[in-house]
């Protein structure tokens, strides 16, 4: 008999279909309706069927948007070497009240503070960027604004780096993790008065390696955080071996959050859907879970 695609039973395939035709809370119910019947566990079956990028897209549906986000940081700091890249874009383009949650899960998960994890698997200035992130002490957007703050940060971050010999990485690191989102941004359109290069040519010129990536990431996630994850899906799948992972992450990290708008801002500047894209450079299986996730074409 035909086991259909990629020697999927014909069983699978149909529910692959379904969870990636669900929200997140349609799924919890179907692993709860498909326990009582089948009397084992939806997500210990879906391992034992499935394997590779389509296994890794499939158990990441049935968890929740935190705990989904948890794992990934876990899988990122866990065992030889870091993936830096990971921790990055997970750490630097989620906002406060995301990371306080996902610290929430991740203690839950993994009996550990999040904090703790990252101090330990980084160093330097970049682990303190990270960390002082993860703290989520940034301020709450205010309706007042207030002008000679903005000033003052610009300034600031203009006599810490690019108006002195070094970078007074530390005063860079708490303006960018502690003031709110609003406000930044309107702290760099003020920074280009004092500076002859933008926030963004200043960061590049000042700091290099894992931490001119984070802040670049914090700046372009302030600027636009639809276009960074497009922008990321993109690169991924760019590539000559697309990386499914950063692929897999952004779409299901996402697709309860914003991915209309990630796909709205991907066909906008790049000239093609992502939809087409992912037909374009993915297959089998794991392509169909894709595009069911993505929705429609653009």
């Amino acid at each position: 008999p035909d086991m259909g695609r990629g020697g999927l039973s014909i069983d699978e395939q149909k529910i692959i279909e379904i969870l990636t035709k669900r929200s997140c809370s349609q799924r919890s119910e179907i692993a709860l309706e498909y326990e009582k019947r089948a009397k084992k566990d939806l997500v210990g079956a879906l391992k034992g069927a499935l394997s590779g990028s389509l296994e890794h897209l499939i158990l990441g549906l049935m968890k929740s948007t935190a705990q989904y986000d948890a794992s990934e940081l876990k899988s990122s700091m866990k065992g030889l070497g870091t993936d830096e890249e990971s921790l990055i874009e997970m750490v630097c383009s989620r906002n406060k009240e995301e990371l306080m949650e996902i610290k929430k899960v991740y203690r839950e998960m993994f009996k550990k503070e999040l904090e703790k994890d990252v101090s330990g698997d980084t160093s330097g200035d970049f682990a303190k960027l990270l960390l002082a992130l993860v703290q989520a002490k940034r301020d709450e957007p205010s309706n007042m604004v207030d002008h000679e703050k903005i000033d003052n940060d610009a300034r600031s971050l203009y006599e810490a780096g690019v108006n002195r010999k070094g970078t007074d990485v530390s005063t860079w690191i708490s303006i960018f993790s502690e003031r709110s989102v609003p406000h930044l941004q309107k702290v760099f359109e003020r920074y280009k008065r004092y500076s002859p290069y933008d926030i963004k040519e200043s960061i590049r010129k000042e700091v290099k390696g894992d931490l001119e990536k984070s802040f670049l990431t914090l700046v372009e996630c302030m600027e636009n955080k639809h276009l960074y994850f497009a922008s990321r899906l993109n690169d991924a799948m760019k590539s000559k071996s697309v990386k499914d992972k950063v692929v897999t992450r952004i779409i299901v990290s996402r697709c309860e959050v914003d991915l209309m708008k990630v796909r709205t801002e991907f066909k906008r500047n790049f000239g093609k859907s992502l939809y087409q894209t992912i037909l374009e450079h993915t297959k089998g299986d794991y392509q169909r879970a894709l595009l069911n996730l993505c929705g429609g074409d653009d």
